[in-house]
């Protein structure tokens, strides 16, 4: 199983780590887009990818937990030194698909512009130097105070949701379909520990912030704010907001084929 190694992920994956469901889980964590292959390939059955894997894969979704936002996020900043609507070239963080096809859909639709993508690390001096604007995502995002930039920063939860009305769901459980039928049994105790790994840490949040600083650079503060900005809900309402991405990415020529993702019959 692999879950995406970003912060977000601390409260879904909580209790598997250090809790009730500790050594029941073989839990693995890569990047983003590392995510998503090992699902493609098979070295994975189950995960936590980005909603971009969705739309290229057949897989399975699990009802009820996720990550998703109602508004800014904190965590996938686009930052330029140019008015939006004049941006032609964009350093991106390979990293993660999903971020920058959200730039590229709130880029068309918003400000008329489809800029060249550059892939390279997230360093925002370099990104700048070599392109009109960057897209800062995970970690990196939030180490950074946008209010001390002398640039254009806007955070894409809140650019998303002012466009659509809708959550915007960055990632999901999913499992690889042929998986899940054959094996219907394990599929269904596998998302009853979902919900239950969510559920332990979100009624003990400042408690597992407090454990998480311990390893990371952002004070417990910081880490119970950001956990609490995020909504860690797949219902109906989130559902209906991948599907709006979907169609969005599909629009701007990001897919070739949209792949309705279906939920897990669990």
């Amino acid at each position: 199983m692999c879950a995406v190694s970003y912060l977000n992920t601390v409260p879904l994956v909580w209790g598997m780590l250090h809790g009730e469901q500790r050594d029941v889980f073989d839990l693995e964590f890569a990047l983003p887009s590392e995510c998503a292959d090992r699902l493609r390939d098979g070295r994975a059955d189950i995960g936590l990818p980005p909603v971009a894997a969705l739309l290229d894969q057949d897989l399975a979704i699990f009802r009820g937990a996720g990550i998703a936002s109602r508004g800014a996020v904190r965590t996938i900043l686009l930052i330029s030194r140019k008015p939006f609507d004049r941006v032609e070239t964009l350093a991106t963080d390979a990293g993660s698909r999903t971020s920058v096809l959200l730039a590229r859909i709130i880029l068309a639709n918003r400000y008329g512009t489809r800029p060249a993508l550059v892939s390279m690390p997230p360093d925002l001096e370099t990104m700048l130097g070599i392109a009109d604007a960057a897209l800062i995502i995970g970690d990196p995002a939030l180490r950074i105070d946008p209010a001390g930039l002398p640039c254009r920063v806007y955070d894409l939860g809140a650019e998303w949701v002012g466009m659509t009305g809708l959550p915007m769901v960055f990632a999901v459980w999913a499992v690889r379909r042929e998986f899940a039928l054959a094996n219907p049994g394990l599929v269904k105790d596998v998302h009853t520990g979902f919900i239950a790994s969510r559920d332990e840490a979100l009624a003990h949040v400042d408690e597992v912030a407090e454990q998480a600083c311990r390893w990371e650079v952002f004070d417990a503060t910081t880490l119970a704010h950001y956990f609490r900005t995020l909504d860690f809900s797949l219902g109906p309402r989130q559902l209906e907001g991948l599907l709006e991405f979907g169609r969005r990415a599909a629009a701007v020529g990001a897919v070739a084929e949209l792949v309705t993702p279906r939920f897990a019959e669990i």
